[in-house]
């Protein structure tokens, strides 16, 4: 019974990649030393994995930015305004990434978008009509030879062909992308054939699409593509995650393939349909331990759960079951043993990335050696977990979730009653101009809050230090001619984590870092217990701000949903309570906000669109209680309160409907990358509200022309009707510098008025 890994998290437990990239995209090291920090990562994360049990390392799931543009790489699939004279290298694969480089020209970032219905982005495809695959870049085959060479047998892990396809965009003339594929499984078969002459046994190809509801030209692809793959002298595992695939069942079984991973934590139902289903020379991967969650495994559950099939595959052939982690734990922080401020209650309940390697081994023990001694001490360590979290539950807001009536959920008027109250009050311009709300955190900022927190300034000083960044990013905003301002939010360390730290039921680790696109991390705060919110969080900050100009200043909170989803939520209780308690929370915030004459209140829900399911038959009920929790929270202020959301990275027309619903009287979003494509949304439906596309990629260091943007705005009044238009970039401008911001805005704020001379 092999334990099965089908990713590591990449970053490392210190964040020591995110550092290396960052200081070698400054200028101040080489490729040379970036590559040895990225070698003694995988070096380190290939030893735990063989230390818990793990025969076969993965290889293929680092990247040093995203696994889906390595394979674009690797396939030659590299739009040709980032390709420099010579062969694809890494600095190409940046140029994708940021539209920047330390060598070769500028240009326009590639999109990124979410990987199905997690907080991860990926670069996607351009594919043309007349795109030839070949191979082109070597880091798979560099890094198999690698793990070789230490002594481990490799398991190379990269997206499968069809998968490939579905996610990719396609550019130039309108096509089917499915004609590429006959093309795309010749370089398939080419990368195999590859792998077999290094001597790898098993390929792990993942085609998470299965999980979708797929239209039968893709189901027929996905039987194309393995039969013409099925000669290859390496074993397949066919890999699905995020869901059940049951509905694809007979398609599944029929493949010839090797091996079948399924996940078993979201769709644990689905085990028995395709072990029975299993040919006697298949191995079964069960997907038992969530990888995408931070919460200690109820491994005796998990037992009881697969033990039936579990056995009778042994009893055939012990060789035949695997036991694995759901998916990639590339969504997992790396290493619980370097928490070392957690408390012991909340700690017992956690296991990140490396201590999931050793559920695997528990799970084995206890499926081979039930009675034994470490079985019984498993078995009582789950116990005690589950008894511990049913004594901490909170009454008072269990009660206060179930008193909620439908009134709670609507504001007093209609959106353009609202909409006539808060034009007298505010008389905005035309296309009125805003940001996202963040600014940079810069390194003197970021230096302050180490300071505070080592306890080397008091909060006075740290607090004093604080406003005047804030006083300087009012004014700098003044200069600039923007209409509706922000604060800067120099106070917070991330717009999900700062709000963790300030709600009961909700805890924080030093170091879970997870990956959400290249260097960018996040430490998604912990929902272990009834969450409510003790105190205000935010009104002081804005409060100050607002005393500093006579223009509005923009309240600035995160959304319940995105909370919710950015978040290590807990798994006792159902998300749509979570999201209930959530929303709560943030309804107390908002009403404070509007009592200490806050006007403009955003509640950020760029999380959104990522919590719907997979199916979309499982659409709506989703969609009902996210947009029901954005409601409550948004819904206990008077008319004249202007309530903004902001949504990015999504595509916005399957969900257009919802998000009218939510009832946001100016919503952002993000469309500049897709030069206004993800508009569409709005040719066929009659958006009600105000709203701002983005007009400003804020992940590119690179200066957007005031011509452009004013292209951008253009396309958008030919979608939406100007007077409904706001102007804003497309995300919070954190990550970004001053010198590349300011010069961004007061290209965004010339176009804007460049347009209102146009419209008169």
């Amino acid at each position: 019974m092999q334990l099965n890994s089908l990713g590591f998290p990449r970053i490392g437990r210190r964040r020591e990649l995110k550092f290396a990239l960052e200081k070698y995209w400054r200028g101040e090291s080489t490729q040379a030393e970036l590559h040895e920090v990225a070698k003694e990562l995988r070096r380190t994360h290939w030893q735990w994995q063989v230390a818990a049990g793990i025969e076969q390392v993965p290889v293929g799931d680092f990247a040093f930015y995203d696994q889906v543009l390595t394979l674009s790489a690797t396939l030659n699939a590299i739009p040709d305004r980032h390709r420099g004279e010579g062969a694809i290298d890494l600095d190409t694969l940046f140029r994708v990434a940021r539209g920047r480089a330390p060598t070769g020209t500028d240009a326009p970032a590639s999109e990124m978008t979410k990987y199905f219905n997690t907080n991860y982005h990926y670069l996607v495809p351009e594919l043309k009509q007349d795109q030839v695959f070949s191979i082109a870049y070597e880091q798979f085959f560099d890094e198999v030879a690698e793990a070789q060479a230490l002594g481990y047998q490799a398991k190379p892990v990269l997206l499968g062909p069809v998968s490939y396809l579905y996610l990719a965009k396609t550019v130039g003339q309108d096509f089917d992308k499915l004609s590429l594929l006959p093309n795309l499984l010749k370089a398939y078969a080419d990368i195999l054939a590859r792998f077999a002459a290094q001597g790898v046994t098993w390929v792990q190809l993942e085609e998470p699409i299965l999980a979708l509801e797929l239209a039968a030209d893709w189901q027929a692809a996905i039987s194309e593509a393995y039969q013409a793959l099925k000669t290859a002298q390496v074993k397949i595992l066919l890999t699905s995650y995020y869901g059940s695939i049951s509905h694809h069942q007979a398609l599944v079984s029929a493949l010839p393939v090797a091996g079948l991973h399924l996940d078993l934590v979201t769709a644990p139902e689905q085990l028995a349909l395709f072990a029975n289903a299993l040919r006697p020379d298949q191995i079964l991967s069960a997907g038992v331990v969530n990888g995408r969650n931070v919460w200690a495994a109820e491994v005796d559950l998990i037992v009881e759960r697969i033990g039936s099939v579990a056995r009778d595959l042994c009893s055939q052939d012990g060789s035949r079951l695997w036991i694995g982690t759901s998916c990639s734990l590339l969504h997992s922080p790396v290493d619980l043993e370097v928490e070392t401020t957690l408390t012991p209650a909340l700690r017992q309940q956690l296991a990140f990335a490396k201590q999931k390697l050793l559920e695997l081994a528990n799970v084995r023990q206890l499926l081979l050696a039930p009675e034994s001694v470490a079985a019984k001490e498993i078995v009582n360590t789950c116990l005690a977990r589950r008894e511990a979290k049913a004594q901490a539950a909170d009454a008072k807001v269990i009660a206060r979730v179930t008193a909620l009536t439908q009134a709670d959920y609507e504001r007093v008027s209609e959106f353009t009653d609202r909409q006539a109250v808060q034009q007298r009050k505010y008389r905005l311009p035309l296309l009125p101009t805003t940001t996202i709300g963040s600014f940079p955190q810069t390194p003197a900022i970021r230096g302050l809050r180490s300071r505070w927190r080592k306890g080397e300034l008091s909060d006075a000083q740290y607090t004093e230090q604080l406003q005047q960044v804030t006083r300087d990013t009012i004014d700098r905003q003044l200069k600039l001619g923007i209409d509706v301002l922000v604060h800067g939010e120099a106070e917070r360390n991330d717009m999900v984590e700062y709000f963790g730290e300030q709600l009961e039921g909700v805890g924080f680790t030093k170091n879970g870092w997870v990956q959400s696109y290249g260097s960018r991390c996040v430490k998604p705060p912990l929902i272990y217990g009834d969450v409510s919110r003790p105190k205000a969080m935010t009104v002081e900050w804005a409060e100050f701000a607002q005393s500093l100009t006579d223009k509005p200043v923009k309240g600035m909170l995160t959304g319940p949903v995105t909370i919710l989803h950015w978040s290590f939520a807990r798994e006792d209780i159902s998300r749509d309570t979570i999201a209930t308690q959530l929303a709560l929370a943030i309804r107390d915030e908002v009403v404070d906000l509007q009592n200490a004459g806050i006007g403009i209140i955003q509640i950020d829900e760029p999380a959104f669109r990522e919590g719907l399911p997979l199916k979309q038959s499982e659409w709506q009920a989703y969609l009902d209680w996210a947009v029901n929790a954005f409601k409550l929270s948004a819904a206990g202020v008077v008319d004249e309160t202007q309530i903004h959301t902001h949504m990015c990275y999504s595509e916005f027309n399957d969900t257009i409907a919802a998000i009218a619903a939510m009832d946001a009287d100016v919503i952002t979003i993000e469309t500049s990358r897709s030069r206004m494509e993800l508009l569409n949304a709005f040719e066929d439906f009659e958006y009600p509200n105000e709203i701002g596309p983005g007009v400003y990629d804020i992940h590119s260091p690179n200066t957007p022309s005031v011509e452009a943007m004013v292209h951008l705005i253009e396309k958008a009044a030919q979608k939406v009707p100007v007077r409904q238009l706001w102007v804003n970039p497309d995300c919070g401008l954190k990550t970004r510098t001053w010198d590349e911001v300011e010069p961004a805005l007061k290209n965004m704020v010339d176009a804007t008025r460049e347009l209102r001379r146009r419209l008169g």
